[in-house]
């Protein structure tokens, strides 16, 4: 009698830690990544052509980390793509085309964690469809991290295209790979 009673306990007791076990993973898994984007608004300045025959430089880049991320990716392999994308005012000319970089990993709590790419990148092209622009994998902590700088470049500018305002909003998303 005394070893069945044992052995249901346990049983009893693998049958809790299975369920206890299946509990956090699906916590987890629910958690939701979080992006947050801070920075001010960007006007290039653009200098005024004085001299008949001249253009413009064509290219114009904003400060460092004129664009600030902080983002958030669950613990145990949740993995974040943060992807950019432009939406152009009805006015936007398609000749200006917008580049993005990120400068470096930002700073938190990331134990164990990776961002692909690392640190500085190269200049990349933003569409008007979502393009990764990275990704953050947490292991085995939740990857919490702030301040990933990032700055803009506007190219094309020329006297040949039409003068007038021209915008547009940079929008980021975050997402599972």
């Amino acid at each position: 009698m005394v070893k069945q009673s044992s052995i249901r306990n346990r049983i009893n007791t693998s049958i809790r830690l299975l369920s206890l076990v299946g509990a956090l993973f699906v916590c987890v898994v629910a958690q939701s990544q979080t992006i947050t984007v801070g920075g001010t608004d960007w006007t290039p300045v653009i200098p005024t052509i004085t001299e008949a025959g001249s253009d413009y430089v064509g290219t114009y880049e904003s400060s460092s980390s004129q664009i600030n991320l902080s983002l958030a990716v669950p613990l145990l392999l949740g993995t974040g793509k943060v992807s950019v994308r432009y939406e152009p005012n009805p006015t936007w000319n398609n000749s200006l085309k917008i580049d993005v970089r990120k400068l470096n990993n930002g700073s938190g709590l990331c134990v164990l964690c990776s961002m692909v790419p690392d640190q500085s990148a190269p200049y990349q092209e933003v569409l008007t469809s979502d393009a990764e622009l990275f990704r953050v994998t947490a292991v085995l902590s939740l990857a919490t991290v702030t301040n990933i700088g990032l700055n803009l470049r506007i190219r094309g500018v020329s006297v040949i295209i039409p003068v007038a305002n021209y915008s547009a909003r940079i929008v980021f998303t975050i997402g599972p790979t």
